[in-house]
């Protein structure tokens, strides 16, 4: 009966739990990592095959609005690992193609975000 009434608990508090939707600086950033994408002229490969940056956005939109729908998106972070980095269809990694150089998309993107706060850090003051 005790293990019956914690069941119940445990899912009546699960139940009202809900993931809080991004932050107004978290959909920014995720925005400024789109647009980093599509102006950059990079080409992006999933499933083994390459696309253009538009296309790569187009598709990346639609992960990400499906992600948010189910309250799976929180911050960039988030946005990279559960979007940009792979495929959710077949699990390969997403590849990004810049000016020759190949690397896995995750990386770019990580490396984007980080240029992103970098910009947007105030100055240190002396």
């Amino acid at each position: 009966m005790f293990q019956k009434a914690l069941l119940f608990c445990a899912l009546l508090l699960a139940s009202t739990l809900t993931l809080a939707a991004p932050s107004p600086a978290a959909k920014k950033e995720i925005g400024q990592l789109m647009d980093a994408l599509s102006h950059s002229g990079c080409q992006f490969q999933r499933n083994g095959s390459w696309y253009g940056a538009a296309e790569a956005r187009a598709h990346l939109q639609r992960k990400y609005d499906y992600l948010l729908k189910k309250d799976r998106v929180d911050t960039a972070e988030q946005f990279i690992q559960r979007a940009a980095s792979e495929s959710s269809v077949s699990g390969r990694a997403y590849r990004v193609k810049c000016q020759g150089r190949e690397q896995d998309a995750s990386a770019w993107f990580g490396g984007q975000l980080q240029k992103l706060r970098r910009a947007a850090a105030p100055a240190p003051t002396r």
